[in-house]
């Protein structure tokens, strides 16, 4: 039984809680906390409301989508931020921007697939 108050969206989203009850775990482990270098497992299914996080083959095609556009909006805010503090040349910014963003892509990964879940969970819930 599924309580009557559920947490807020945006803090379900940051918990990377399940997109239907908002209280079970998409992921094993935090997606933000790399362990003994191993990526995070995702759940087949909430503990809590049985809600299948992969609908299909497939499915998180429109993950990376998300994860693409969230990764070049913050290459291009380090960029901005770099141009501004220093004022070198644009390839030289461009390159920085990228090489200081790549530690971020696999946990930009991660939260692009519990975006699309959220997403997909408003456009299709059943």
């Amino acid at each position: 039984m599924l309580p009557a108050t559920r947490p807020p969206v945006v803090s379900s989203i940051l918990k990377t809680r399940c997109p239907k009850c908002r209280l079970g775990a998409i992921f094993r482990d935090s997606i933000f906390k790399a362990y003994r270098f191993r990526l995070p497992q995702m759940n087949e299914r909430c503990p809590v409301c049985d809600f299948k996080f992969m609908r299909e083959p497939g499915y998180f095609l429109g993950a990376m989508y998300i994860s693409y556009g969230l990764g070049l909006l913050i290459i291009i805010l380090i960029g901005t931020a770099l141009w501004f503090a220093t004022r070198w040349w644009i390839t030289t910014v461009t390159i920085w921007a990228v090489v200081i963003f790549l530690p971020l892509a696999p946990g930009i990964t991660f939260f692009s697939r519990v975006l699309w879940l959220y997403l997909d969970w408003a456009i299709d819930p059943e």
